[in-house]
């Protein structure tokens, strides 16, 4: 069997399957350097540290959602681009649980400034537009969707929802409704809250 020539690309995403199979916390250089078959050194040349895989991929699973973000919400507005936002988020966060858990951390430098990170920023704030909010707003709405989808998506997670009905998806209707209407009465809201 041929071996791939080793890349950053290559091990970050090496280490991004790790992540989705055993959790992101089990990823590690020797973990990943196992995976790929070579001693933990080799991955040096490539990767600065342990601090630098994860926050590769930090920067992957935030290109990765970017681009299934862009997809849900092309053409939409409003109430639909929400839903497609905030589905989309669902579906990444099932499909690939450990690149899920690696946006769910204070991400270095590398990450933050990755062109993921700018594309995931441009797509939220297209969202945004949508709902026509003042521009000193929509950092707060920013914050407000981004805790929202998260915190429901990490108690679904871990199985917060299972022990009693109604089910999750009736849970997750509504609360997409009251976000849908919060954003929709977001300017006149606004001037009621002290800056």
């Amino acid at each position: 069997m041929k071996r791939i020539p080793l890349t950053a690309t290559v091990i970050v995403a090496e280490a991004a399957d790790l992540a989705d199979l055993s959790g992101f916390d089990s990823v590690t250089l020797s973990a990943v350097a196992r995976r790929l078959g070579v001693q933990t050194p080799s991955l040096y040349s490539h990767i600065r540290d342990r601090a630098a895989l994860l926050d590769g991929i930090t920067a992957l699973a935030l290109a990765e959602l970017a681009d299934r973000v862009a997809v849900a919400i092309a053409g939409r507005s409003g109430r639909f681009a929400l839903d497609g936002f905030a589905e989309a988020h669902r579906a990444y966060s099932l499909r690939s649980p450990g690149r899920w858990q690696s946006l769910q951390r204070r991400a270095g430098a590398t990450a933050v400034e990755s062109g993921g990170a700018r594309s995931f920023v441009a797509l939220t704030e297209a969202l945004l537009r949508g709902y026509d909010l003042p521009q000193g707003e929509r950092v707060h709405a920013t914050r407000l969707i981004g805790s929202t989808i998260n915190g429901f998506l990490a108690l679904e997670r871990i199985g917060n929802f299972d022990h009693s009905p109604p089910a999750a998806e009736v849970s997750w209707r509504k609360i997409l409704d009251a976000l849908d209407s919060l954003l929709q009465t977001w300017s006149t809201n606004a001037n009621r809250i002290p800056q």
